[in-house]
């Protein structure tokens, strides 16, 4: 039987900062089961093994970057809502960097709750890029281009990638600045401000 006020979400919120505190390698049943105070077969009643956890992460995590990023661009448009939703991913990353990882390591492509949780991260910045009047093909493409600079610039900063002198958030302010321009250029639009 369950622990009294131990529920999924309780295992998974420890599971998430363990992950974020000590990596995801050091993230175990027998680990999550002593910061959680419990015995570890006490976790079975919630996840199915370790895989099951992770299984659970993956959802767990992408809800909460889908959250992170939705708060983020309420009230905004055009560029200050793709600027909102870019600075509001690297952000959830810089906190939450073990369980970024999960989201991205244990993705499983034929989950339903994997393709349903990433698919509403990409629906957030479909919705904000409405704001351009793509053509289909092009909206696709820019989703995938800003979908990789966002990836790419915190795996980078993830693994300190970035040595030189200069200030991150700027470059990633330059890069946006960027991103949005060539936006712009390729739809012979103004600035959205």
């Amino acid at each position: 039987m369950a622990r009294a006020g131990l529920d999924l979400l309780t295992v998974l919120m420890a599971a998430a900062e363990l992950a974020d505190t000590k990596g995801v390698e050091e993230l175990s049943l027998a680990t999550l089961a002593q910061k959680l105070g419990i015995r570890s077969p006490s976790l079975y009643n919630h996840v199915e093994g370790l895989p099951g956890l992770r299984n659970k992460l993956v959802t767990y995590g992408l809800s909460q970057m889908r959250d992170s990023m939705t708060r983020a661009a309420i009230g905004k448009s055009g560029d200050d809502a793709v600027k909102a939703i870019a600075e509001a991913y690297i952000e959830f990353v810089r906190r939450h960097p073990g369980l970024y990882e999960v989201t991205h390591r244990f993705l499983e492509s034929n989950d339903e709750n994997h393709r349903r949780a990433a698919g509403e991260v990409v629906e957030i910045i479909i919705r904000v890029l409405d704001a351009y009047d793509l053509d289909k093909d092009t909206a696709i493409h820019i989703i995938r281009g800003l979908r990789s600079l966002l990836h790419g610039f915190a795996s980078i900063e993830q693994q300190g990638g970035f040595n030189m002198p200069l200030d991150l958030n700027e470059s990633f302010r330059v890069l946006i600045d960027t991103f949005l321009a060539g936006i712009r250029s390729i739809n012979g639009q103004k600035s959205m401000r």
